[in-house]
């Protein structure tokens, strides 16, 4: 009997149109044909590709749900598959995508003025500029709010003093999105600030030694009597909204995102267990693998309703923080059960680096934590499922 690969066997490839499947199909292309063949060495040696970078550009996904500006305005669905195809190969991938358009291109889109919009967001759709987002502190993680990067106010401008931590893309950067507080000095004063690279006291040292995301460079953003021209502060929005808006549109790539660190891990597996005999017939055949086949399957399809569902919405203007916290929540933690549960059906063979198992496994890790840990969204949905507030 011949197997059905699962995403056609619960017709969940169905519900895309063609111009859906066509994306999908050249990103998959690109991933698994271009990226793919180099990540398993970036990731020993904690590089990133930078030469595919004009090519990722060319490719059309970065900041590929933003109308105009060079972008390629993409549905949510579509925007949805792009994720899940470039973690397929690597969440570094997807961070990299997922930080330019989400956390970078997209507060200048909402919030940025005319002149910002057209000054950054077409070098950025192209590759030709790179951003990071500046919100996480040394000591200013799940509370934003406590935040010590502090921008005063000076003739035509501001100065800003303060430090990032844990920013993806940071040592590639010709722009960052930095929150700082003003004089107010309170969660309500946040702004958001375009630094450039070049700015008198900007510097962006890399972060080493990661034993997760190692093919995606991080670093710090540090700020040292930094001058910010008044035209380079984005002036349509002021507090928290517009950091956490931002991160609203992240987790919704993320959610779609792990789905293809999991269909990765999952299709490793069941071609392994397929191919690998013992006792006289493939491990497949036994119903203990097929139990953790079946399980993983199972999730796996949950994940794409649930993606699909939160499509839907945004594409009504309808979706929620909550919503996505549900889905980050939920998606992240299916990734990383199926990574272990993967790398289990491999036995000694899964923790080698020539299946991508243990590497999902340790990068999973990171995004379990990132833009909103597991346990901080199990408290926001608690708080709207009971009204009463678990954080302090």
């Amino acid at each position: 009997m011949n197997a059905t690969p699962l995403l056609d066997l619960f017709e969940i490839e169905s519900l895309l149109n063609e111009e859906q499947k066509m994306i999908r199909d050249s990103v998959r292309a690109f991933s698994r044909e271009v990226y793919h063949p180099r990540v398993q060495q970036c990731f020993r040696d904690e590089t990133f590709p930078e030469d595919l970078i004009p090519q990722i550009g060319e490719l059309g996904v970065l900041g590929a749900n933003l109308h105009g500006y060079g972008c390629a305005g993409l549905d949510s669905v579509s925007y949805g598959l792009i994720m899940r195809e470039v973690e397929y190969v690597d969440s570094g991938f997807r961070s990299f995508v997922s930080v330019q358009g989400a956390l970078c291109m997209y507060p200048i889109y909402a919030f940025g003025s005319e002149a910002q919009k057209q000054k950054f967001l077409p070098k950025m759709a192209t590759g030709e500029l790179i951003g990071c987002f500046g919100l996480t502190e040394p000591d200013s993680g799940s509370d934003p709010g406590s935040m010590r990067t502090f921008a005063k106010k000076v003739d035509g401008g501001y100065i800003l003093n303060g430090a990032k931590m844990w920013i993806t893309n940071a040592p590639l950067a010709g722009v960052a999105i930095v929150w700082a507080k003003t004089e107010e000095n309170n969660a309500k004063s946040v702004r958001g600030f375009l630094v450039e690279r070049g700015m008198k006291g900007f510097t962006t040292p890399k972060m080493s030694h990661k034993l997760s995301l190692r093919a995606s460079l991080t670093g710090e953003i540090v700020l040292e009597d930094v001058f910010v021209p008044e035209e380079n502060i984005l002036p349509n929005v002021q507090g928290l909204k517009g950091p956490l808006s931002c991160l609203t549109q992240a987790r919704y790539g993320i959610s779609w995102g792990v789905l293809g660190a999991a269909l990765s891990c999952y299709e490793t597996a069941l071609g392994y267990t397929q191919e690998r005999v013992q006792f006289g017939k493939p491990i497949a055949a036994f119903q203990l693998s097929q139990n953790k086949l079946v399980e993983m399957g199972s999730r796996i399809v949950h994940g794409h309703l649930l993606c699909h569902h939160l499509a839907g919405l945004k594409e009504a203007g309808k979706l929620s923080p909550i919503q996505v916290s549900l889905a980050k929540r939920e998606c992240v933690r299916t990734a990383i059960d199926i990574a272990r549960e993967s790398r289990s059906m491999l036995g000694g063979n899964g923790i080698m680096d020539e299946y991508p198992i243990m590497r999902h496994s340790m990068n999973l890790e990171s995004v379990y934590t990132y833009e909103g840990t597991h346990e901080v969204h199990t408290l926001a949905v608690g708080r709207a499922l009971t009204g009463l507030n678990a954080f302090a």
